[in-house]
């Protein structure tokens, strides 16, 4: 095989690995998507977005939720992808040991010191999520919960810039968008400045515990 083939053979066999992993999760949408989806639509972002064409950085978006939410262990993607997919997939791992509020503030924390391609594949991760949360929002969600989703996400991504500028963009874009919630139009944040949105991300918090 020759090197494009080889390529193409990598991305695929990354994808099958992903599909087999999360076979039996569904996403928490209005719709049940087939988890599948989520992790093919990050990688897309890192290409179409990003304009990010090395493989490894593919192929961590397509792996990135593996550990986290599946039996998958570093080992595992370290035998099947090498040493450097998987530290980006782990650089961008929560410890589910931990309560959702404190993985939430840890995510803002830990951001800025991740590596550059996880940075690329954290951004087109929430760059997915926030864009299905405009129109595909979790039907058992509250206008504050979905706010402060947005709140969060924007903090998290405020600590992940100068490293691609399309995502970014993209991202700019999106936080100063509205949805629709129960026939309304409302902004997905709710704040006009940093002092505002730190108070909002603390409401945000407590109605997770």
């Amino acid at each position: 095989m020759d090197k494009s083939q080889l390529i193409i053979l990598d991305l695929m066999s990354t994808v099958e690995f992903a599909a087999l992993k999360h076979r039996d999760q569904r996403r928490k949408d209005q719709h049940g998507t087939p988890y599948i989806n989520h992790p093919i639509g990050v990688a897309m972002n890192v290409i179409n977005i990003g304009k990010v064409y090395d493989v490894a950085t593919i192929q961590a978006a397509l792996l990135h939720d593996t550990v986290e939410d599946t039996a998958t262990t570093k080992q595992e993607l370290v035998d099947k992808f090498g040493e450097h997919v998987a530290n980006i997939v782990m650089d961008v791992t929560d410890d589910k040991s931990l309560s959702k509020v404190e993985r939430k503030r840890l995510q803002i924390e830990h951001a800025s010191h991740i590596s550059a391609e996880a940075k690329i594949v954290k951004m087109s991760d929430k760059l997915y999520n926030l864009t299905d949360m405009v129109s595909n929002a979790p039907p058992s969600w509250s206008l504050e919960i979905i706010q402060g989703y947005f709140v969060w996400g924007k903090q998290v991504c405020h600590q992940l810039r100068n490293v691609n500028k399309g995502l970014e963009e993209a991202l700019d874009k999106l936080f100063q968008s509205k949805f629709n919630y129960q026939g309304k139009e409302y902004p997905v944040v709710p704040c006009q400045n940093q002092q505002e949105e730190l108070e909002f991300l603390e409401k945000y918090y407590s109605l997770l515990k």
